[in-house]
């Protein structure tokens, strides 16, 4: 059914058919898989730069290996990227087999699953980093009122590793705000249509 350029599919919301809109739904498609696909790459980055960094330190004969399971920051850093990694991953095959499909039809309740499953993610990832990044500056400058040595004066290696792996989930974090703000355009935009439609069904009398 086609009213005033809006088309109606039941059980879905409306889709209008305006070449603009198509535009604008077509690059907002294509940023998503984008910034989907850079997060699963760097989220998956992260967590092999973190969870397979080690170091070997001999002190006084006595050997101490420096391993991020040691830090829960740290391992808990390693489980949110794997968490969001695979949670991009899903997002990117329904990206990729909603362009194949030519579909832009959203179902409400799928579009706020995404919407929350964009901002849990991101308030996941922004904590884990927050964790990690004060973790990681204790162990650079140490701290002396509660007699913390500087680790990274020992374990240099370790420690660079970490900085770099802690870099890529700050870029993931980033990215998954930019995304939630993209998911909450894609929701919203919707209940937008319903109201426009609302105003051409209804239009006012004077």
């Amino acid at each position: 059914m086609s009213y005033l350029g809006v088309g109606v599919s039941p059980g879905n919301v409306p889709v209008y058919h305006g070449s603009y809109l198509k535009v604008v739904d077509r690059r907002v498609r294509i940023a998503e898989l984008v910034l989907r696909c850079v997060i699963v790459g760097l989220a998956v980055l992260a967590a092999v730069l973190i969870g397979t960094d080690t170091q070997v330190k001999e002190i006084f004969t006595i050997k101490k290996e420096a391993k991020f399971t040691e830090m829960k920051a740290l391992l808990f850093l390693v489980v949110a990227n794997g968490i969001t990694a695979a949670y991009s991953l899903a997002q990117v095959l329904r990206c990729i087999a909603s362009m194949i499909r030519g579909s832009i039809l959203f179902n409400k309740s799928l579009a706020w699953a995404i919407f929350s499953g964009d901002q849990l993610m991101a308030y996941l990832s922004m904590g884990a980093v927050a964790a990690a990044a004060q973790s990681a500056v204790f162990a650079k400058f140490g701290q002396t009122e509660m007699q913390w040595m500087k680790i990274c004066t020992m374990y240099g290696k370790f420690c660079n590793q970490v900085g770099e792996g802690i870099a890529s989930a700050l870029i993931v974090s980033l990215s998954l705000c930019v995304l939630s703000g993209i998911s909450a355009f894609s929701l919203f935009r919707l209940y937008n249509g319903n109201n426009h439609n609302k105003a051409k069904a209804n239009p006012p009398r004077w």
